[in-house]
């Protein structure tokens, strides 16, 4: 991030959408699809363009180099933008690792990731195991119905992360008490739309959406209090579970309990919550994306069945060396969050004043990484716009062309992940990103060994709308499916 000081350029240098006083470009945009104006602007004004929202001047980038370097340069370059973390605050939503800065969020994080390690997801496998033989159960029941695919995914995340990092029996596969999820569904959209919002009208009279927002908000919070305290119970009459704490909550409640770890309960409380949170809607989404893509798809969907068929035959005996040797299906994924990542943009903001590419950027100015840019671009990815999931295998030649053209610009499985970031990149990447892979190939596993999918269908028939709710998600998704018997 360095040029000579004759040459760099200012922000108001550079190009853009025109401005009107005031509203800036905010007129300009719909929340609904906000992502896809900025990617618009991007085909239009190139990598780098200014736009301005509001009282807000924005530097956009979409450059995967440039992010990889600034979203790197973290937390001691950037930050995440303070608004989410105001807003959650104002909300009543403790601050977790997702929305933290500067040295809380470093406190956070060391708390967080060693509960994320490769070798504790594979000790959370038995509980997983466990909530994706419940969604089989769900599934054979509702054969040949038409079911909304989002609700029942987000069904099984809600349950897998109360299992495996609560240590908290939620059951909403198996039940039609959907308490957790109902109040989860409203809190990132409601954030969202106050995000976007050019006057922040909750201030000054309270909606009745606002209204049944703090009720939700109640609701979730005392559940996380109930969590904490049945973690605290449990270690208290085990005293040995403080050596091995067998859930991540437990290793919080543990490390909090630290006279030295500066981390409080109240810590404990906001990354319960963002695990909620995150780990309901992002893998819920990318599934549904993901389903839709194979359906759509035939070919595709064919040989991931045969590989599941043939590798992991029966959710009953599933094992985690079985998921591991799914490797056409996690190829799935990932050129599912190519194409449709949940997580089309991050915003950050400069602590200090910095260059970016040739680019003046003064400490406080926001960067909307558009992250999304360059993975549609041919130049990285040949026929970009097409579902090909060998782009992400390098063996047997199936790295080249994966359309059987040996297309010799076909880069690497390992370069492509550089351009195509969903987890984001440097120390901020999503620390729950290998429980994400994890969760998606039980889901995709159990759906292929034991159904046939009839029909994926949206509203209208046509291609699937894309809509931004804080995450990107497919409209109105519905699935029929065939048991296998």
């Amino acid at each position: 991030m360095s040029a000579t000081a004759s040459k760099l350029r200012e922000l108001k240098d550079l190009p853009g959408p025109r401005k009107i006083p005031v509203l800036g470009n905010l007129h300009q945009v719909t929340p609904a699809r906000l992502h896809q104006d900025a990617e618009a602007w991007h085909l239009k004004y190139g990598p780098f363009f200014h736009i301005r929202l509001g009282v807000i001047d924005m530097l956009v980038v979409s450059d995967h180099q440039v992010l990889n370097t600034v979203l790197r340069d973290r937390p001691d370059g950037f930050k995440r933008a303070p608004i989410i973390e105001e807003l959650g605050r104002e909300m009543g939503l403790p601050p977790g690792v997702f929305t933290a800065n500067g040295e809380q969020w470093k406190r956070q994080r060391r708390m967080v990731m060693a509960g994320f390690d490769p070798s504790h997801v594979k000790a959370y496998f038995p509980s997983l195991l466990k909530v994706a033989q419940r969604l089989r159960g769900r599934w054979q029941g509702s054969a040949g119905k038409s079911l909304e695919l989002q609700p029942e995914l987000m069904r099984f995340t809600v349950d897998a992360i109360a299992g495996l990092a609560f240590g908290s029996e939620i059951n909403t596969l198996e039940s039609d008490d959907e308490v957790i999820q109902h109040h989860l569904d409203k809190i990132f959209p409601m954030l969202f739309k106050r995000i976007m919002s050019f006057l922040p009208w909750w201030r000054m009279v309270r909606m009745p959406a606002d209204r049944e927002l703090e009720r939700s908000v109640a609701a979730v919070m005392k559940a996380i209090e109930g969590f904490i305290a049945d973690a605290r119970q449990r270690l208290a009459a085990d005293p040995a579970r403080r050596a091995n704490p067998p859930n991540l909550l437990e290793s919080m409640v543990v490390a909090a309990d630290e006279e030295t770890s500066g981390v409080a309960d109240i810590d404990v409380a906001g990354n319960v919550l963002t695990m909620l949170l995150a780990g309901e809607d992002t893998t819920a989404n990318t599934l549904a994306w993901m389903i839709y893509l194979l359906k759509r798809n035939p070919e595709t969907l064919l040989r991931a069945q045969a590989e599941v068929r043939a590798v992991a035959p029966d959710v009953a005996g599933f094992t985690p060396e079985q998921m591991a040797g799914l490797r056409y299906v996690e190829a799935c994924a990932h050129e599912t969050m190519r194409l449709k990542p949940v997580a089309p943009f991050q915003v950050i903001e400069a602590l200090r004043d910095t260059v970016v590419a040739d680019i003046r950027v003064p400490a406080g100015t926001q960067i909307w990484c558009l992250m999304r840019g360059d993975s549609m671009d041919q130049r990285h990815f040949p026929n970009p716009e097409r579902f090909d999931p060998t782009r992400w295998l390098s063996d047997n030649g199936e790295g080249s062309g994966g359309d059987g053209s040996g297309d010799s610009r076909q880069m690497s499985p390992g370069s492509a992940k550089r351009v195509s970031m969903p987890f984001g990149a440097g120390p901020r990447i999503c620390p729950g990103r290998y429980l994400a892979l994890l969760e998606m190939k039980l889901v995709m596993a159990t759906l292929l060994a034991h159904f046939d999918i009839e029909d994926v269908t949206t509203p209208d028939g046509g291609e699937a709308q894309e809509c931004m709710q804080f995450t990107m998600m497919p409209v109105g998704l519905k699935m029929r499916l065939a048991a296998r018997h």
